[in-house]
This record gives structure tokens, sequence and C-alpha cells, in this order.
């Protein structure tokens, strides 16, 4: 029964969010992290991972910075947080970052002039941001919703 209601209530938050569950498997992608070590979004299956692209010049991404740490906090290793910052420069996204709090390892930051001259963001059809993305522990993606759905979402499949 409670297996019909999780499933039922996720159901609903998909559809009345506008969030696109595909059949879809999350693009791959290998980056550099910002310690210098190599990533590749694969290496995380298994896990729920919340991908945010998001820059230091963009307003109402650091506007939903408070959103994105108390999903990180509520859920701890349950979610694997992992940020794209499209910077047109490699100057003021470690500051922005370090003020946010953003204390994960799988941070990335691609410099790039525009949004889609980042191949990660393409990959992902990312024209504007902030954009977000939850992926599911068997690779699904999932588009469409902001950190409160993704919070909502998560809280009904991991029980919390």
């Amino acid at each position: 029964m409670k297996k019909y209601f999780v499933s039922l209530s996720v159901a609903i938050l998909l559809a009345s969010c506008n969030a696109t569950p595909t059949d879809d498997t999350a693009p791959d992608f290998e980056a550099t992290l910002i310690d210098g070590s190599a990533f590749k979004l694969s290496g995380l299956k298994g896990q729920y991972v919340i991908l945010d692209f998001w820059a230091s010049w963009c307003g109402p991404c650091i506007g939903d910075f408070p959103k994105l740490m108390a999903v990180h906090h509520k859920y701890g290793t349950q979610v694997t947080i992992v940020t794209v910052a499209l910077e047109k420069n490699d100057r003021r996204w470690r500051t922005v970052a370090e003020k946010a709090g953003f204390d994960w390892k799988y941070q990335i930051v691609e410099e790039t002039p525009f949004v889609l001259g980042s191949t990660i963001a393409r990959e992902y059809g990312v024209a504007n941001i902030p954009a977000k993305f939850l992926i599911t522990p068997d690779g699904k993606l999932i588009s469409g919703m902001d950190f409160n759905q993704m919070d909502v979402y998560l809280a009904a499949t991991l029980g919390k």
C-alpha cells in the first residue's frame, strides 16, 4: 500500500510541475572537477543526482542557492550534487561558490562566453540558466522541476 501511495504521489507531482520524466538516460559526460580530478557522470549511477547549471553573474542562480543548500543538507549522502558553473572568465565563481557554502566534491567550471558554448549544457538542452535536472539511480533524466519540487519528489521517494 505504501509503495502504491508513493508511486501515486510522485506521478501527481510530476504532472503538476510540468516535469518531464523520460525514458532517456541522462547524457553522460566527462569533465575536470575544480580539484583537478577527472569526473564522469555515469560513475554516479545508482545514486540520485541533482545536476545544477549556474553562473556567478546570474542573479536567479544565486537566488536559488539557499534552496539547493537546503536540499543538500536535508538529504546528505542520499543525493549527490553536481554543479556546473558556466563562466565568462575564471575569476568570480570561486568566491560566489564559497560564499554560498558549496562543499561538495562534484563542482565543474566551464569557461564560455555564453551558455550554449558549453558542451555539457548543449547535451542537456540548456539555453538559459539557472537550469537543474534530477537524475534517478537508474540514470533516467527528470527535467522541469525547481528545488522545492525536487524536495517533494525526493521526500516521497526516499521516505523523508
